[in-house]
């Protein structure tokens, strides 16, 4: 059976995206900190800069996927949302 995916919840996906790309910034967090406890002085920026990267990423997500749902919300109605096929499975 084939669904169709006409629009897209503008807000509510772009809250999860946001907790998804602030998940990944704390990856720049664990590489900051080294850099600002044993780095020079233009080390010790970067690391200030990576530890911000969790809130940075999430605002950039948040911004993008509002356009990107927005835009696939404009071009369903008129090419048709992305088909999936699904199949019901017996729960055993």
């Amino acid at each position: 059976m084939k669904k169709q995916m006409i629009s897209i919840s503008i807000l509510q996906s772009s809250k999860i995206m946001t907790a998804m790309y602030v998940l990944m910034g704390l990856i720049y967090t664990v590489i900051g900190v080294p850099m600002i406890i044993f780095g020079g002085d233009k080390l010790r920026i970067m690391g200030i800069i990576y530890l911000a990267m969790p809130v940075i990423m999430g605002v950039f997500g948040f911004v993008f996927f509002v356009i990107f749902a927005a835009i696939y919300n404009f071009l369903a109605k008129w090419l048709g949302g992305i088909e999936v096929e699904v199949k019901d499975v017996d729960q055993a």
